[in-house]
C-alpha cells in the first residue's frame, strides 16, 4: 500500500505504467471491495489534509466486519455527529449487513447510497459523513450537515421603514427555506444543480409552476447549464455568464437579499436562481422600472407609494443630469439663466482658474473617493470620515478659490440623489452616465446633452432581459401594466401579473372586479 500511495503523487500516466510493470492498477473511480484500500484512496486524494478525519470500527464482536467513518471536520454538525458516532449499529447475522447497516443509519435521518469515489468527494464536502464496510463496494452518506454560518438577519443594502425584518444567508437550503415560508404551495419547484468544476458550488432554480412561462424556465436553464468554469463564488459570477448583454451600464438581472422580494418576484411569474455561499438572489427577468421600486412600496398606502416612485424618478434625472446641465448652461447657453442669478454665479466664478467642466469632474471624483474610502473604513469611522471629509475638503476648496460655492452644491445634490436609488447595481450606471454626459456637455451643450440622452434611451430600448424587452412596460407601451409602474394604484387594482412576463394565470384576484374595489372596502 506503501508503494500505491507513493505512486499516486505522481503524473497518473507513468504511474499507470509503473504499476501496470509491478501487477498492479490505481483503484478506479468504483468504490473497493477492501476498506483499507478505500480510505488509503481517500487520504490519497485529500493529500492526507488533517480537517479530513476517518475513523475506524468494529460494531459487534461476533460479527467481526470493520467500520469507516469518514467527514470533514468544520462541515459536519457535531450533535449530529456524536450521534451518529454514538449509533448502536447491528449488524444482524441473519440480515444483509448492508441492509443492517442503511436500517440503523436511516433511524437519524436521510441517507443515501454511495457506489463510486465522485458521489462520496461530493456528500463530503456537502457536510454529509460517509460511511464504509469492509467487504462491500458501496457505501451510505448520513445526513450530518452543520459547521458555523451566519444567522438570518436584516438586510444591510435594501433596508426599509415598513416590512420584514429577515434577509437571506450564505447557506442555500436556508434561503430556499426562507421562500417557501413566504409561499406555502406545492406549485413552487425548485430545481438543483452543481457548477464549477473545482468549486463544485449549489445551485437552484425556483419557480412556480403554472404562473412562470415554460420558455422563461427553459432559457434560464439552458443559460445556466451551459456555464462552463473552473469556480462560482458569488452570485455576481453568475450575472455576469447569463446576462443577456455585457457591454451596458445597466443591469439585466435583479439581485437582492430580502425573501419577500424574491416571494412576489416568483408570485409575477419570474424565476429566482440561488447560489450558495451568498445572501444576494438573482432574479430574472429584471425591468428598468423594478430598479426604482422598493419592498415597502407594497406595505404602504398607495398614494404614499406613488409619492416616493416620483421621488425616486426625479433623483434619478439629478442624479445623471444635474452636473451636466450646470455645465452646459453656465459655458454655452448663458442667456437661459435670470440675470440676477448670472450676475450671482459670474461673481461666484471670480478668480476660479478652472472651467466648469474641470470644476465638476474634480469634486465628482473626490466625492467619489470619500464615498469608497467609507465603505472600506470600519464602520465605526468610516461614516465619520465620509460626512467630515465632505464638508471640509468642499469648504477648504471653495476658500482656497478652486471651485465655486454654486458647483459645491450642485455635487453634493447630486450624490445625496443618487443615494435615493433602492438598487446600488442602477445607482453605480447612473454615476458612470453622469460623467459621459458632463463630457459631452463640455464639448456640445445642451445639444450634447440632448443627443446623450437620446443615445441612452436607444441603448435601454435595444436591452433585453432573458427575451423580455428591459424598458417594458413603457416600451413597447402595455396600458393595463401602467399601474404598478411610475404610480402604484391600489392592491385591488393591481388584479393581473405583468403581460410580457407571465402568460399563464394571468389574473392575481379573481373575486374582484376590475375596476372596483371589493365589497365592503370602499364605503
Amino acid at each position: 500500500m506503501g508503494f500505491i500511495q507513493q505512486l499516486w503523487g505522481k503524473n497518473r500516466i507513468s504511474a499507470d505504467i509503473d504499476l501496470q510493470q509491478h501487477g498492479l492498477t490505481l483503484p478506479n473511480d468504483q468504490l473497493e471491495l477492501s476498506l483499507d484500500l478505500n480510505l488509503e484512496r481517500i487520504k490519497m486524494d485529500f493529500g492526507h489534509s488533517h480537517d479530513v478525519v476517518i475513523q475506524s470500527m468494529i460494531p459487534d464482536e461476533t460479527y467481526p466486519l470493520q467500520l469507516g467513518f469518514i467527514y470533514i471536520n468544520g462541515l459536519v454538525s457535531p450533535n449530529a455527529l456524536q450521534s451518529l458516532l454514538a449509533q448502536n449499529i447491528n449488524l444482524d447475522l441473519d440480515e444483509q449487513p448492508m441492509t443492517a447497516l442503511e436500517s440503523s443509519l436511516s433511524t437519524l435521518g436521510q441517507v443515501s447510497e454511495i457506489t463510486d469515489f465522485a458521489t462520496l468527494y461530493q456528500s463530503l464536502l456537502s457536510g454529509l459523513t460517509v460511511v464504509l464496510l469492509d467487504g462491500y463496494a458501496q457505501g451510505f452518506a448520513a445526513n450530518t450537515p452543520g459547521g458555523e454560518h451566519r444567522a438570518v438577519e436584516e438586510p444591510t443594502t435594501q433596508s426599509v421603514v415598513r416590512g420584514p425584518r429577515e434577509g437571506f444567508t450564505e447557506v442555500i437550503s436556508t434561503n430556499i427555506a426562507l421562500i417557501r415560508r413566504k409561499i406555502k404551495d406545492p406549485n413552487l419547484w425548485m430545481e438543483s444543480m452543481t457548477i464549477g468544476r473545482v468549486s463544485k458550488t449549489a445551485m437552484a432554480i425556483m419557480y412556480v409552476n403554472g404562473i412562470a412561462n415554460d420558455g422563461l424556465i427553459e432559457e434560464a436553464r439552458r443559460r445556466l447549464q451551459g456555464i462552463d468554469i473552473d469556480a462560482i463564488f458569488e452570485s455576481g459570477n453568475v450575472e455576469e455568464l447569463i446576462q443577456d448583454e455585457t457591454y451596458t451600464p445597466f443591469p439585466t438581472l435583479y439581485n437582492t437579499e430580502r425573501p419577500d422580494v424574491i416571494a412576489a418576484g416568483l408570485m409575477e411569474g419570474r424565476v429566482a436562481i440561488l447560489v450558495d455561499g451568498t445572501p444576494f438572489v438573482l432574479m430574472a427577468p429584471a425591468l428598468f422600472t423594478q430598479f426604482y421600486q422598493s419592498a415597502e412600496d407594497y406595505y404602504q398606502r398607495a398614494d404614499f407609494a406613488s409619492l416616493l416612485r416620483v421621488l425616486r424618478y426625479a433623483c434619478f434625472f439629478i442624479s445623471m443630469m444635474a452636473p451636466s446641465l450646470y455645465i452646459a448652461i453656465t459655458t454655452f447657453h448663458q442667456e437661459l439663466l435670470p440675470s440676477s442669478l448670472l450676475i450671482s454665479l459670474a461673481a461666484q466664478r471670480e478668480g476660479i482658474p478652472f472651467p466648469a467642466f474641470i470644476e465638476a469632474v474634480v469634486m465628482e471624483v473626490t466625492f467619489e473617493i470619500l464615498r469608497e474610502a467609507g465603505v472600506r473604513l470600519p464602520k465605526t469611522v468610516g461614516q465619520a470620515v465620509s460626512i467630515v471629509g465632505a464638508l471640509v475638503i468642499g469648504q477648504a476648496a471653495v476658500e482656497a478659490g478652486l471651485v465655486s460655492p454654486a458647483m459645491v452644491i450642485i455635487v453634493a445634490i447630486t450624490a445625496i440623489s443618487n443615494f435615493v436609488i433602492p438598487s446600488f447595481n442602477m445607482a453605480i450606471s447612473i454615476r458612470i452616465l453622469r460623467f459621459l454626459l458632463m463630457l459631452v456637455a463640455a464639448s456640445f451643450g445642451l445639444y450634447g446633452v440632448t443627443v446623450g440622452l437620446i443615445a441612452i434611451v436607444l441603448h435601454l430600448c435595444s436591452l433585453r432581459s432573458f427575451g423580455v424587452p428591459y424598458m417594458a412596460p413603457m416600451a413597447p407601451f402595455i396600458l393595463e401594466d401602467q399601474k404598478d409602474t411610475i404610480f402604484r394604484l391600489p392592491l385591488w387594482a393591481l388584479f393581473a401579473r405583468p403581460r410580457l412576463i407571465s402568460q399563464k394565470n394571468s389574473v392575481r384576484e379573481r373575486n374582484t372586479a376590475p375596476n372596483t374595489p371589493p365589497t365592503g372596502r370602499r364605503k
